[in-house]
């Protein structure tokens, strides 16, 4: 328990170390339908990057939500994840180009592309 105490302060102080360095500059990442088979719900998923942190905010109830950042190339990313009363804050390690894909409990899919430069 004490290690995920200091883990999470830790990607608390990158973070915010991040904004700091960035003033506070978000690209926002536009999220489309993928797979979906109900209503479109992508315009209840925001996301922003800024610098290494992937910020994702729902504006309304979505139920159990799966996040998954991989590169565009292919292949799942290993990130740390803060979450939010609203949403999460996932930091990505690495520059470069990535896809993150949000799939509901009914397998309705959405994603976003975006870039971490630095």
């Amino acid at each position: 328990m004490l290690k995920k105490i200091i883990f999470s302060i830790f990607v608390l102080l990158i973070i915010g170390m991040n904004y700091a360095s960035n003033s506070y500059y978000e690209d926002k990442i536009s999220i489309m339908a993928s797979n979906t088979v109900g209503n479109d719900k992508s315009s209840s998923i925001s996301a922003s990057i800024n610098g290494h942190s992937l910020s994702v905010v729902f504006t309304e109830n979505l139920g159990q939500v799966s996040i998954e950042v991989s590169y565009a190339s292919g292949g799942e990313v290993e990130t740390s994840s803060i979450y939010t009363p609203s949403g999460v804050i996932i930091y990505i390690p690495y520059s470069g180009s990535y896809v993150v894909t949000f799939t509901l409990s009914n397998g309705d899919e959405y994603y976003g592309e975006f870039e971490v430069t630095e």
